[in-house]
């Protein structure tokens, strides 16, 4: 008897305590804003689509390439999707990672049907295609989104045996980079090339075309934010090599009078004949 006396009270706290812990889940459940407390979705209340996996700009999306997961509606993302069949057919012109949702900003227009390069490139502008190698290439670090300036040494149209380089393109968009098989000729195996796809106006493809039929290209690698057009001279062979030279002219007067003791470095020099009655002297610049 004294111990079903003990058993009975202990018995009913146990009743008490789950009693009270449902309540207090149920009240946790309605409420949903308590501080520390995750809140359980209900997946009616909302669903989104998102991608299953990675996918490249360019991309003609099919269904299998999505999936859907619960997320309330008061937090899907603007221009969200609630359904794969509404995604079916659409072009993506932005990278989109594995569970990132899909928007319509990361979508091309729905008048466009096909996939590739096509679809990313921006109106009034054009795509075209160089070749190179995997020094112009910064050794595979010039990827698609980044931002180049285009360089081209050329020989000098009025002296074939001097050569000039030049920045003839600055802050040029990189749409895609890749690798095709090139035949070298003379009964050799075809090799591989590297082929960038840029994002020029007319006019700059023009300039580009030009510039890759009539010398070597080069790739200056920009930071994404630098947007600052820079304007240069263009380096020769003589400028080169009066790198980190100094720049001290001695010359006879008059003519010293009318040359700097000092020219400031990277300055160009000139040559001056000087005729003095039947004598005749040259003076550098």
């Amino acid at each position: 008897m004294g111990k079903l006396k003990a058993v009975i009270p202990f018995t009913l706290a146990v009743i008490a305590a789950l009693i009270a812990t449902t309540m207090i889940y149920r009240w946790i459940s309605r409420k949903g804003n308590v501080p520390g407390v995750s809140r359980v979705i209900p997946a009616t209340e909302g669903r989104v689509v998102l991608a299953a996996t990675d996918l490249a700009w360019g991309t003609k999306i099919s269904p299998e390439m999505l999936k859907t997961a619960p997320m309330p509606k008061d937090d899907a993302p603007a221009g969200s999707f609630s359904s794969r069949s509404d995604l079916a057919g659409r072009v993506l012109i932005t990278s989109v990672k594995r569970n990132e949702p899909i928007i319509e900003s990361k979508l091309a227009p729905k008048a466009v049907t096909t996939g590739g390069v096509s679809a990313i490139v921006a109106p009034g502008k054009r795509a075209i295609a160089v070749a190179g190698d995997k020094v112009i290439g910064l050794a595979g670090f010039i990827q698609p989104g980044n931002y180049v300036d285009i360089l081209v040494t050329v020989q000098d149209p009025q002296n074939d045996r001097l050569h000039y380089t030049k920045t003839v393109l600055e802050d040029i968009k990189v749409l895609a980079t890749g690798t095709v098989l090139q035949s070298q000729g003379n009964g050799q195996k075809p090799a591989p090339v590297d082929v960038f796809t840029l994002e020029v106006t007319p006019d700059q493809a023009e300039k580009l075309s030009l510039a890759a039929s009539q010398g070597k290209l080069h790739f200056a690698l920009r930071n994404v934010t630098d947007k600052n057009t820079v304007l240069t001279l263009g380096e020769t062979v003589g400028d080169l090599l009066d790198s980190y030279r100094p720049r001290v002219q001695k010359v006879s007067e008059p003519a010293a009078a009318m040359v700097p003791k000092s020219m400031p470095m990277g300055a160009r020099s000139f040559r001056m004949e000087v005729i003095n009655g039947t004598k005749m002297k040259q003076v550098s610049f």
